[in-house]
């Protein structure tokens, strides 16, 4: 029931179309006419009141069916304008780039009708209103009368209880005119029409009720109504769009201006241009270093020490009690003011790595402190031979380079990968050593002097192919004074001429191949770790080291040692302890190195003090990490740059919807009139702005593929890289998702404006 309480003036609701869009009221001031069609009764001929409103006057009450609406909230009056009101407009107000079957089914979209049911009835109304060859033209194909049609058949669809008409025939001829006012009446015969009109002819030719208006007043009611308050069940159903619909509309819009959406999107798509081709370059580069890394830094092994610095922010920059007012000295440890850890190489840690699993590790070499007791017969007699170079020549095998041995016993493959043969052949045997040269053939010419070999500016690879040394063992090399006192025995000849020594054979001269471009092994030279490991066994049980072990006395200097650290170091000097300086576990392959360094952290693990743990150095993730961060660091710059662009381009969209939302203004009223709430109005435009936002996502990264085409031809000339240019899937999708949300946060605050544009204002815009 729907009536008006407590008139105290005569203000009665003028414009009843454009207030019942607008929720508020007005009066009449022209000389006008309402024509009421349809059945008395029910309190339909009271609807006169229906806007709402008049509360917020002192003329009334609006009730409609027992409710009053003073307490409406404007999603209570747009579910009142969907699913009670239909409105037919002078002008028609129909959305252009919709179908006429789009313009009738958008109110009950609002409504939630499913799609089945929502296209029948669309039929159903477009057949009654004589449009049923028509369905598939837009509104700018049809005439004025079909126009008119289209908007009596939307404001039919939800089938509402009245139907508002302002004006319906104002725009058109007589005939035309006729035509829709019949069509008005028979629509009157099931449900309540008002129409407003200046024409008294047409108000007396088709109404059952004419209400006369002038300055704001009834002058005249040609059949009043009893007005009786009469509560009925009342129960508003809200609208709600969904955003595929908002999609709809919004797509269909796009497509009526596809040149200026195209250009747009083009130059909103420039940073994402400019961003994809920067991280395709970068993907391709760290792919390329990642390639040869792991080409280059497959055998690079795990380097386990028996010291290693750690670095630590402690370890720098501590400035704390410098230059200190005291009058004390501080003992320290430089070792661990410079965060030098002691790894204890115990027998338990060297079990478990020679226990770990085939599949990761391919060898384990083992670097001593160990000095080889070698000599050479020269043309000159018995030379004393190192294998080392320069001024710290001493311990033989202090820092140099062994070959491991593989742990499935094998001949390990390393040299033959990674070198050259120059002259001579690759070890046979562990007892074959080889020499290794630089790029240019360059060795340390100390190191040659101290092999015994005498030269001026060249020597011939035949001088040094071939050439015999021998090991001499701890019991012929030393000769025993006492107990704590030993020398090298002077009696060359008799050493060299030994038969419990082992004879070394230098088989060869090899080079770094130029497809390896980092060597594992430094210039000098290169023997088997299976031969030193004999040496060692065999010094074991050696005199010099069984008395060494039973007195505190250096028993080569007859200095007493200042401490237990010393007397270790002097044993392994001398073959006497297995215990090695170092160990370098080399991976099967680049992907088996996490194996190997997860296997040593397991160990780690078992360890609760510090002291205790193991720590690693892996000079390949070393080098990768610092790649790895350069190129990250170049690639976050440029990217920050690129991204300039995108900030431009969040202004430029927000402009373009508001330019949108002006051109759309009348669509926007027409939304709100079939009771569209400010949320969808919302949604509408941040779907429009969704569309341009994916499709410049896309364009974007359409170009920057194809850029890459080109891009790569010109590094694979300047640099013979090939296919360095190349775009992640992940990336194109993230860059899309990225477009479409600036895209979308740029138009925001335009469309929330829409959402705010009075209904009535909006469909006057033209």
């Amino acid at each position: 029931m729907l009536t008006l309480k407590n008139i105290k003036k005569s203000y009665i609701v003028g414009e009843i179309v454009t207030d019942a869009l607008r929720g508020v009221s007005t009066s009449f001031r022209e000389k006008e006419f309402v024509a009421i069609l349809g059945k008395s009764g029910s309190g339909k001929t009271t609807a006169l009141n229906i806007i709402g409103g008049l509360d917020r006057y002192d003329s009334g009450d609006l009730i409609i069916k027992g409710r009053h609406t003073k307490d409406f909230l404007d999603k209570d009056w747009d579910a009142y304008r969907n699913n009670s009101i239909g409105f037919v407009f002078q002008s028609y107000n129909l959305i252009n780039h919709l179908t006429i079957v789009d313009n009738v089914e958008i109110g009950m979209t609002l409504s939630g009708v499913d799609a089945k049911e929502k296209r029948r009835r669309t039929l159903e109304v477009l057949t009654r209103v004589g449009l049923k060859d028509h369905l598939h033209k837009k509104p700018n194909q049809l005439s004025g009368g079909q126009q008119q049609r289209v908007a009596i058949a939307r404001a039919l669809a939800n089938d509402p209880e009245i139907l508002l008409c302002d004006e319906p025939t104002g725009a058109l001829d007589t005939e035309t005119s006729r035509q829709i006012m019949d069509l008005i009446k028979e629509i009157a015969s099931d449900r309540l029409v008002i129409m407003v009109t200046h024409n008294p002819e047409l108000a007396h030719t088709y109404a059952n009720r004419i209400l006369e208006f002038e300055d704001g007043l009834i002058v005249s009611d040609s059949n009043p109504y009893d007005v009786k308050d009469v509560r009925q069940d009342f129960n508003l159903k809200h609208t709600k769009m969904k955003f595929m619909t908002a999609l709809k509309i919004s797509f269909n819009n796009i497509k009526t201006k596809l040149g200026r959406t195209t250009l747009t999107s083009l130059a909103s798509s420039i940073g994402i241009i400019g961003i994809a081709i920067i991280l395709s370059l970068s993907t391709g580069f760290k792919a390329k270093i990642d390639e040869y890394q792991t080409e280059a830094l497959a055998e690079f092994p795990i380097i386990i020490s028996n010291q290693t610095v750690v670095f630590d922010e402690g370890n720098f920059g501590n400035t704390e009690g410098i230059y200190p007012n005291t009058d004390f000295v501080i003992p320290y440890n430089p070792l661990e003011e410079m965060g030098v850890h002691q790894n204890k190489l115990t027998d338990e840690f060297l079990d478990y790595i020679e226990n770990i699993d085939k599949a990761y590790a391919n060898a384990i070499g083992y670097t001593y402190t160990f000095n080889m007791n070698l000599l050479r017969q020269t043309t000159d007699g018995y030379h004393e031979v190192k294998f080392t170079g320069g001024p710290s020549a001493g311990f033989g095998a202090s820092g140099l380079n062994s070959i491991p041995v593989p742990l499935d016993g094998t001949s390990n493959p390393i040299l033959s990968k990674n070198y050259d043969i120059l002259a001579g052949s690759l070890p046979k045997e562990d007892t074959d050593i080889v020499i290794l040269v630089d790029s240019k053939n360059r060795v340390d010419q100390q190191l040659l002097l101290n092999l015994g070999f005498k030269f001026t500016d060249k020597l011939s690879f035949n001088d040094i192919v071939d050439t015999k040394i021998k090991w001499i063992p701890n019991n012929v090399y030393y000769q025993k004074h006492s107990t704590i006192s030993y020398s090298p025995n002077l009696d060359k000849e008799a050493v060299f001429n030994s038969e419990h020594n082992i004879e070394l054979n230098i088989s060869g001269i090899i080079r770094l191949k130029e497809s390896s471009s980092i060597s594992l092994f430094s210039q000098g030279v290169i023997y088997s770790d299976a031969i030193v490991r004999t040496m060692i066994e065999n010094s074991l049980t050696s005199d010099i080291v069984i008395d060494q072990l039973n007195t505190d006395v250096n028993v080569l200097t007859g200095s007493p040692f200042v401490n237990s650290a010393a007397k270790e170091a002097m044993l392994m000097t001398i073959g006497g302890s297995k215990k090695p300086t170092a160990l370098t576990v080399f991976p099967l392959d680049f992907t088996t190195k996490e194996n190997i360094i997860t296997y040593i952290d397991t160990y780690n693990d078992t360890k609760t003090d510090k002291a205790d743990k193991i720590v690693y150095t892996d000079l390949a993730e070393t080098i990768s990490s610092l790649t790895g961060s350069i190129m990250d660091g170049i690639t976050i710059v440029l990217v920050a740059f690129a991204s300039i662009s995108l900030v431009v381009s969040l202004i430029m969209i927000g402009i373009i919807t508001y330019t949108s939302v002006l051109e759309r203004t009348k669509e926007i009223g027409i939304l709100k009139a079939l009771g569209a709430r400010k949320k969808d109005i919302t949604r509408v435009f941040d779907a429009e702005t969704f569309i341009l936002g994916v499709f410049s996502g896309v364009l974007g990264i359409a170009i920057a593929y194809l850029l890459t085409i080109p891009i790569n031809i010109i590094l694979y000339n300047l640099t013979d890289l090939n296919g360095v240019a190349s775009l992640k899937i992940i990336h194109a999708i993230i860059l899309v998702a990225l477009s479409t949300g600036l895209t979308v946060l740029g138009g925001h605050i335009p469309a929330k404006m829409a959402a705010k544009k009075d209904a009535v204002t909006a469909l006057r815009s033209e």
